[in-house]
């Protein structure tokens, strides 16, 4: 190559880098964005929450962020950590509703209320049981000073409800696990009669499965009964379960958006912008990678089981306990748990900046 062409082919590359980077660029600036406007809010609504309480519950309701209880979740009924609803007067109460619709969508939210609603329902059937089933034991825990700067973490938890959102130098957001369950599943009787809170994601599944082929029925259907329940538990760290199920490329178009509409249905209990990140990186890791695979009966009312597995993401639901009337629902994120996946770029990001010998 000449020296004339050489200079040229230089300038060429270095005209291509330039453009490249102006691309990433504006596109990290607009993640920045859109994640620093929803961060804000959030913290604006954890300030004001921690403002409203008296000095020994604001105690009760914080922890540094790197304390182990941070990690520490679980959807049974069982001693908490955090301030406890019940003892929030209407003040308070009405600063924790502004945090908790910060964090969900509209949908969301009112299927968290309805799911406190059902300890009522168990309270009724279950008379002088083992268990405290009360609406308002339910509890938010913050880990770390909130700000746009930090990190820190907000916990909402209760019997049948663990969500956990963790925030990270005002640049991402992690928000699984999550957590959503049913007891009963379906109400049947009383004034809530006919009630079903997770109604979409047995309905939405189901449709999928019974739409499938011989062939793709061979592969999605496992054999064996559906599990006593979730096979991640309430691990503080999972990785992927059995590579099994059918693929998202062996599905036709139709079954292909009925297996989206599911994920974006259980993605959406979180408020917009967290829920299209979520939708925005399963794409981007790429849609044929997704299996659903399915266990026990296809009929309502018979014990059953379905995950939806990516890449990086896994939704478990399990409905088999107390007679196929108990749903389990999760949502977990292999790397992104407790915002294992931020935090560590967050830490290689300023490692860089100052050097290997930088302490955090």
């Amino acid at each position: 190559m000449s020296a004339s062409n050489s200079s040229r082919h230089g300038r060429l590359l270095f005209q291509g880098l330039i453009s490249v980077i102006a691309v990433l660029w504006g596109q990290l600036l607009f993640a920045q964005h859109s994640h620093v406007a929803l961060s804000q809010d959030i913290v604006n609504a954890t300030t004001s929450f921690m403002a409203s309480l008296s000095a020994s519950q604001r105690q009760q309701a914080t922890y540094d962020f790197a304390d182990a209880e941070r990690l520490n979740w679980h959807f049974i009924p069982r001693d908490r950590n955090g301030v406890v609803l019940k003892e929030l007067n209407a003040q308070q109460l009405t600063a924790a509703r502004t945090l908790l619709q910060s964090l969900f969508s509209a949908r969301g939210f009112e299927k968290t209320e309805n799911i406190r609603g059902l300890e009522a329902v168990l309270a009724a059937i279950e008379v002088n049981g083992r268990f405290v089933r009360d609406p308002d034991v339910y509890f938010i825990t913050v880990f770390g000073a909130p700000s746009m700067e930090t990190s820190w973490a907000v916990r909402y938890e209760g019997h049948h409800l663990a969500f956990n959102w963790t925030f990270v130098g005002g640049n991402g957001i992690a928000s699984s696990p999550q957590f959503f369950g049913t007891n009963p599943a379906e109400v049947m009787s009383g004034p809530k009669q006919g009630t079903r809170v997770l109604a979409a994601e047995e309905d939405m599944a189901r449709a999928l499965v019974k739409s499938l082929s011989r062939s793709q029925a061979a592969e999605a259907i496992l054999d064996g009964e559906a599990p006593r329940d979730i096979f991640t538990s309430a691990d503080k760290e999972i990785t992927a379960l059995e590579d099994v199920g059918v693929s998202y490329a062996a599905l036709d178009s139709s079954q292909q958006q009925m297996l989206m509409d599911l994920v974006e249905e259980v993605a959406s209990a979180q408020t917009a912008a967290i829920a299209d990140a979520r939708i925005r990186t399963i794409r981007e890791e790429g849609l044929e990678n997704i299996k659903f695979a399915w266990m026990g009966s296809l009929e309502r009312g018979d014990a059953h089981y379905y995950r939806v597995q990516g890449p990086g993401f896994l939704i478990e639901y399990d409905n088999t306990q107390n007679n196929a009337n108990h749903v389990h629902l999760v949502w977990r994120d292999f790397q992104g748990d407790f915002g294992r996946d931020l935090i560590r770029m967050h830490y290689d990001s300023v490692a860089s900046e100052h050097g290997p010998g930088h302490q955090h």
